[in-house]
This record gives structure tokens, sequence and C-alpha cells, in this order.
């Protein structure tokens, strides 16, 4: 069988969209027609690594598909089967990670679209273990986000800890901000949104948030017009944001940090010791956390902005994300 998929040709290398020879799938694996597969800023990550497990290498980790076929030894699936392919593919099951319901952080871990071949292609061979269940019914293209972005925004929104009536504010307001933004109102919270674009401040607004700053001076206007944020989340790769973020926050604030990038920031020890300050690291979420996306998508509370385009459009559209110019969701349908 032959299969398109965008593929990473070298660490650091180009992009392209490849014709794939596909094998059966092996003892434990099983074959998924892909419907559609979202495209992430941590593409972007991979793809500027100096070393790979795999290359070429098939991106992409925010995936739905229906099993085809069912390699030896499967058990609980079937043919038909709808699924999702999240960037965490397998892990060793064990640890007390593992089993204590944070098997995201196992050291052992696998992961689509990074050490193991992606769901950016027409079919995927890919470890029944590292699959979940997603909904029957329901368009791709709007549930193909939830695996990666919505359960990152929801794992991030949890992780500040805040009851209802607190002020969050998300440092960036792209794929992961639109998302975290309707997570955090389903909670109660009031939101304010800082970002470098008037544009997307202007498309927050509209989604309902209460406040909205420009990102390079959100810290200072955060604190002087409103007092300062119970938590602030950093969605953005951007390093720039970081210390706004932490300047926006009051005594006993959290500091979620959830953008990837290369970067380096410098810590303000005094301020982070006399004013109680928690800084948290969110990938992620729990099992039980894309569970709960799902269910709010289904009410209609947690709705993706999405464009769809084909598989051709990959290698553009990483660059176009690259230089910031997609909003929401850009998805490859098949």
């Amino acid at each position: 069988m032959i299969a398109r998929a965008a593929r990473l040709q070298t660490p650091r290398g180009a992009v392209a969209v490849d014709l794939v020879e596909l094998r059966e799938p092996g003892p434990g694996e099983v074959l998924v027609r892909m419907e559609a597969c979202g495209i992430c800023h941590s593409d972007l990550f991979v793809a500027a690594q100096e070393k790979l497990a795999v290359t070429p290498l098939t991106l992409g980790h925010e995936g739905i598909g229906r099993i085809e076929a069912l390699g030896p030894g499967v058990t609980g699936w079937a043919v038909g089967d709808r699924v999702g392919m999240t960037f965490l593919a397998t892990t060793c099951g064990a640890c007390d990670l593992c089993c204590s319901g944070r098997e995201r952080f196992c050291a052992k871990q696998t992961n689509f679209g990074f050490s193991l071949h992606g769901a950016l292609t027409e079919y995927a061979i890919a470890p029944a273990a590292g699959l979940v269940r997603v909904p029957s019914d329901g368009p791709a293209a709007t549930l193909a986000p939830m695996c990666c972005a919505g359960w990152t925004a929801f794992g991030a929104v949890r992780e500040t800890g805040l009851p209802p009536g607190r002020t969050v504010a998300l440092f960036g307001f792209g794929g992961l901000g639109h998302l975290a933004l309707a997570i955090a109102r389903s909670k109660g919270l009031r939101v304010a949104v800082a970002d470098v674009s008037e544009a997307k401040l202007e498309m927050a607004r509209t989604a309902g948030a209460e406040i909205t700053t420009a990102s390079d001076s959100a810290g200072r206007a955060l604190q002087k017009e409103h007092g300062g944020v119970d938590a602030a989340i950093v969605l953005t790769g951007s390093a720039a944001a970081v210390p706004q973020a932490f300047k926006a926050l009051k005594r006993l604030g959290t500091l979620v940090l959830v953008g990837v990038s290369l970067s380096q920031y410098e810590l303000p020890l005094v301020d982070t010791v006399v004013k109680g300050i928690q800084i948290r690291g969110s990938y992620l979420g729990s099992r039980e956390d894309l569970e709960s996306v799902f269910a709010l998508a289904g009410t209609g509370a947690l709705q993706p902005h999405v464009e769809a385009h084909e598989i051709g459009k990959t290698p553009e559209l990483l660059e176009q994300m690259k230089r910031g110019e997609i909003f929401g969701r850009a998805v490859i349908g098949f």
C-alpha cells in the first residue's frame, strides 16, 4: 500500500510530502486510515531538533482515524473503531508515574511524530497501546485538535488550581489560546489575554475575554490597571512572554509554562521567594483530562477555529505557523 505523508527529511531539514510504502501491521500494531490531523507548533519544535530517532520522520500527533487492520495479538480494538493519535504514544506502564495516572511524564515514553512515525499521512501504522478512543461521530477536523491543543489547554488551566471567580491571564492567543479561553470560561474563571497581534486580541474579546492587552507591556498593564492576576499561562514559545507573565502575577500567584522553545529565561529569585510565586510546567494532561476535553467538545462549549487544507499544503502551513500567521488550528483532511 502506498500513502502520502508529510515527512521531515533530516534533522533541521525540509518537510516534504512523499509517497511512502506501508508494511503490514506487526504484533501489537494496527493500520489506521487517517481522517484528519492538525498541525501543531510542536511540529516546528521537532523539526528544530539536532537528532531524531527516525529519519525521514512522518510528522503529526493530532490525528483522528479509523482502524483498517489489526496486527497479531491486538485485543480491545476492532476494525472500524475510531481512534485518536496524540503526542503520547507508549509508556513503560510500570513506573510510579505510569501507575499513578501521570504516564505523560514516563521517562521511557515514545511519541507520535517525534520518536515514532506520526499522523500526518493517509495511512498510519501505530502501536495499539498508544491509541485513544474518540467519539464515533462528529467532524474529524474539529475533533483532531482535541488530541493535543484541547488536551494541553485543559491540563494547563487545571494546573492553575484556581476556583471560579479568580483571574487567569493567557499569553498567546493562537491554536492553544483560543481553546484555553473557552475552557477557562467553562470553569467560571475571569480571563485576560495578552498577544502581540491586535487582530487576535479583537478575536479574544469577541470570544469572551474580559481583559486584553499587548503582550510586550502586559505585566505592567495587568498590575497597574487590574491589580495583577492569580495565574498566568504562557502558551507561546516566545521567551519574551515569560517575564511579562511573571510580572503580571499577584503575590502567591502561579505561572504555568506550556509553550516550548530552545530559549532561556532568567528567574527573578527574590520575587519568586518573597512573593511565594509557584512555577509549573504543564505537559499534555491526564487521561481523565482528555476524556473531559472530548466531553466538553460534545456539548459545543469547546469548538476550535479550524482551517482545513489538503496534505500538499503542509510545508507551506508550517512556514506560516513559524511566522505567526495562523490563527486557531490548521487541519489536514484525508
